[in-house]
């Protein structure tokens, strides 16, 4: 079980998380969308592809680019399609499988 956590705000929720990298990736279908809007920090990775960034509202707090997906990923990480990252320096990432 692996869940991300602002403030006292649950922010996902899985039972199925995927570890890639020392990130933890939840289903689309465990993640609060509703706080969610696309960011403005661009990257590229040379396996996985183009991320779209997430920028997360908590109230009156703008949680900028604090997550990741990758909407359109390279063959390589087809597995993670649309699974959502968290920056860990602003959202608590708690894994019980790690």
């Amino acid at each position: 079980m692996a869940k991300a956590v602002a403030g006292e705000l649950v922010l996902a929720e899985s039972a199925s998380p995927m570890v890639l990298e020392s990130s933890v990736y939840f289903p689309p279908s465990s993640v609060r969308k509703d706080l969610m809007t696309v960011g403005d920090r661009q990257y590229t990775c040379p396996w996985k592809g183009k991320a779209t960034y997430w920028d997360i509202r908590l109230g009156n707090t703008l949680l900028r680019n604090a997550a990741w997906s990758y909407e359109d990923p390279k063959e390589a990480a087809h597995h993670i399609r649309g699974h959502v990252a968290f920056d860990t320096s602003v959202v608590s990432v708690l894994n019980q499988d790690r």
